[in-house]
């Protein structure tokens, strides 16, 4: 099997389930209760928060654990909206966020919010100075994703997070969901950066597991009311082992991280540069620095996204269909419409999502497949 499809989830390491049975064995009483077998858990629980700051070069206080990526986007988009509303209820966004983001926009909408989408260029990415341009004096919020899930496109994080410092109280919130492991935090954590989101199964880690960085200073509402865990922020019982092996995950990624990007750019680099050869094929990401190492979007124009899914997984290779949370609607992809894909292309759209355990073996033997079931393609379109 060549797994292909990282991108909407990765597979939990052995050391990583390791550590969830062991602290869920042998670790299972409540953090928030006084007694020992209580505070054994929370000690621990503290100790992942810890190791996740070191790693990232924030401080513990800053890490908030949350079920992942959905939850983190809505809690920052709608906690800042709850929190600031009386300031201003204008939120600016790009036209390819991911639908936590796009669907919670929505839903503020409903509420009298105003939202600026955000236009991109060819290669999806949006132009820093449209965020200046787009700002008024009741924003309250910018969310702009770091690497597009759809196409890889990575976002000018810094340049945005420099026209922002001279609008120090609008909150800056980056989904990094797609970043992890992939060699860019020094874009995702600008240093005007208030809050970025991360899901723990992309890396590795069990799913329901993540985490936002969550700025000093900065507030949000919480979404979630109750016992006052997470220093009142997020109630609800903590998922301590799921945090426990969520550090455990980041670690052994940040461990493999230039080794692993490395890898991913020359697996991208061999399936592009074999994909380029054909008539029929339109590739929709880059392969320069513009773009994150583990995403390939392409197209052979004339056959549906879906079919080429198929075909491949009846080779034991799989890709999915741009995102996986709207590849089963049979839509046009939101990133591909806003970058004024002609449908006929977006419709045929496939996505490669690479991870740091694919190797150059596989991408062979992708290119081999692709040949073979372009010949049999080829005669349809044609």
């Amino acid at each position: 099997m060549i797994y292909f499809d990282n991108s909407a989830t990765t597979k939990i390491l052995p050391e990583v389930l390791s550590t969830y049975d062991a602290v869920s064995q042998k670790i299972w009483g409540n953090p928030s209760s006084l007694h020992k077998f209580g505070e054994n858990a929370w000690n621990l629980q503290e100790q992942a928060r810890q190791q996740i700051a070191k790693l990232l070069g924030v401080k513990p206080s800053e890490i908030v654990f949350t079920s992942g990526g959905s939850e983190g986007d809505n809690w920052v988009i709608k906690g800042t909206a709850m929190a600031k509303h009386r300031f201003g209820k204008h939120i600016i966004t790009t036209s390819v966020e991911h639908a936590a983001v796009k669907n919670a926009m929505a839903q503020l909408k409903d509420l009298g919010f105003e939202i600026t989408y955000l236009p991109v260029d060819k290669e999806g990415r949006i132009n820093p100075a449209d965020v200046k341009a787009a700002i008024r004096p009741d924003t309250i919020l910018v969310s702009i994703m770091a690497v597009n899930n759809e196409i890889g496109t990575i976002q000018p994080i810094k340049a945005v997070g420099e026209i922002l410092k001279d609008y120090p109280n609008i909150h800056f919130m980056v989904d990094a969901v797609q970043a992890i492991g992939k060699g860019i935090d020094d874009a995702v954590f600008s240093d005007r950066v208030d809050f970025a989101t991360f899901s723990g199964h992309k890396f590795h880690a069990p799913r329901g597991t993540g985490f936002i960085y969550f700025k000093s200073g900065r507030k949000l509402e919480p979404l979630i009311a109750g016992g006052g865990q997470e220093r009142t922020l997020r109630s609800g019982t903590e998922n301590t082992p799921g945090n426990v092996a969520l550090a455990k995950a980041i670690r052994l990624v940040k461990e493999n991280e230039q080794t692993a990007v490395k890898r991913e750019q020359a697996i991208k680099e061999r399936i592009y540069d074999h994909l380029s050869q054909f008539d029929h094929v339109k590739l929709i990401s880059g392969r320069n620095d513009g773009f994150a190492s583990h995403i390939l979007c392409f197209a052979i124009v004339g056959v549906r996204g879906e079919t080429i899914v198929h075909a491949f997984e009846d080779q034991d290779i799989y890709i999915s269909t741009t995102s996986a949370c709207s590849s089963k609607k049979h839509s046009e992809a939101g990133t591909l419409a806003a970058m004024k894909i002609p449908e006929n292309v977006a419709t045929s759209a496939v996505r490669i999502s690479l991870g740091d355990q694919n190797t150059l073996a596989e991408a062979d033997q992708f290119n081999k497949v692709f040949d073979e079931l372009y010949a049999g393609f080829k005669k349809i379109i044609e």
